[in-house]
């Protein structure tokens, strides 16, 4: 598992406390995958409801929130493959 992809878990799983309604996947590219899910926060690469796929510098302005999810979507930056809805808990749960 590649740093940037341990620090991210960290970083979700801080403002994740209690899980997630749904089951989301982040696809970092060239670092890995995380996934969201009601038992929280892991590196995995399974089926989910929703994919976020964005670089790796794009996902750490986002999590640090230096970038909106909504934003980097908007430009290009983070694409989303699935349940838009879905998608859009995840952003606020970054926001």
């Amino acid at each position: 598992m590649s740093e940037m992809v341990e620090a991210a878990i960290k970083a979700l799983s801080a403002k994740l406390s209690g899980g997630f309604d749904g089951v989301a996947k982040f696809v970092i590219r060239g670092e890995g995958s995380i996934m969201l899910d009601s038992d929280g926060v892991r590196a995995g690469d399974e089926e989910a409801e929703v994919t976020l796929t964005a670089d790796a510098d794009v996902f750490r302005a986002i999590l640090e929130g230096d970038m909106n999810a909504t934003s980097a979507f908007m430009q290009g930056k983070l694409s989303v493959d699935g349940n838009m809805g879905l998608a859009m808990k995840v952003g606020s749960v970054l926001a």
